[in-house]
């Protein structure tokens, strides 16, 4: 997910993409190993990395914990429809991936507005035959394009999975992530989920990484927020054992990066109570 000053989805694709600035979804790639990045890229993530040697692991834990919770709802809570904002650039394992090897009928919508997602989008949209999948160029900023085109492949009257992986920290005020949240989450039938990872302001190295991000000519400034705030964000929602936790601690499985401490993102995965709207 990018910032407003990527540009806005209606203008050409190939006009939005900045190479002299470094853009968070293509460090995220550098950070796990991807090649959809630029020099100036390269060089904002090692200048983060030198400075909190934790960023990779957070990048990572927060990838597997994607893994896990997109499994966990499919496997274990039957849930056939995921609407993932903020997507990032397409690499191993997407949520495609993941949920349609459990329930190949799963239906999954892609959002996110950065223009070189928008060129690698085609990897997203490789589908099961018995599922769908689909890509929106939208700004989480505006809820009501998402919901609207969303339509289209989701049926917003059976459960849905809503997956914001990294992203909320990239707004910066609260009352405008409190504001999309609340639209969101409103347009979600009783029964769907919420699942967020968000960058812990209560770990140290949060702290360094966020001023060292920032000072590094980024159009798309981070706003950690603490464990509290960040369990604020699940208001009116259950919150799924074992409840907000550094990425690493939800629901740990082997995996092939090893075991990670404690890293700097933290996540969560909540439901939407039966009774009625949150």
């Amino acid at each position: 997910m990018s910032a407003e000053d990527a540009g806005t989805p209606d203008e050409p694709y190939a006009d939005r993409i900045r190479t002299d600035r470094p853009v968070s979804a293509r460090v995220w790639d550098y950070w796990l190993g991807g090649k959809d990045h630029y020099e100036v890229d390269r060089i904002a993530g090692e200048a983060v990395a030198r400075q909190v040697p934790g960023i990779v692991a957070a990048a990572r834990t927060d990838r597997l914990f994607l893994g896990r919770c997109v499994r966990h709802l499919t496997a274990d809570e039957g849930v056939r429809q995921f609407l993932d904002i903020g997507t990032g650039l397409p690499t191993a394992d997407n949520t495609h991936d993941i949920a349609q090897r459990v329930a190949p009928e799963s239906r999954v919508v892609y959002v996110d507005n950065d223009p070189l997602v928008l060129v690698h989008a085609r990897a997203l949209l490789t589908s099961s035959p018995e599922g769908a999948t689909d890509y929106i160029d939208a700004d989480v900023r505006d809820p009501d394009r998402i919901l609207e085109q969303a339509a289209a492949t989701l049926d917003f009257d059976r459960p849905v999975a809503l997956m914001m992986l990294a992203l909320l920290h990239l707004v910066t005020d609260d009352g405008e992530v409190r504001r999309i949240l609340r639209r969101l989450v409103d347009a979600l039938p009783p029964g769907s989920y919420v699942a967020l990872s968000h960058a812990c302001v209560d770990v140290e190295a949060t702290r360094v990484a966020v001023e060292a991000w920032n000072d590094s000519s980024t159009p798309h400034p981070i706003k950690a927020r603490t464990r509290k705030e960040i369990e604020a964000l699940f208001t009116g929602l259950e919150l799924v054992e074992p409840g907000v936790v550094s990425c690493p601690r939800w629901r740990p499985e082997p995996n092939p990066w090893g075991e990670a401490q404690e890293t700097m993102t933290f996540c969560g995965l909540a439901r939407k109570p039966l009774g009625g709207a949150a």
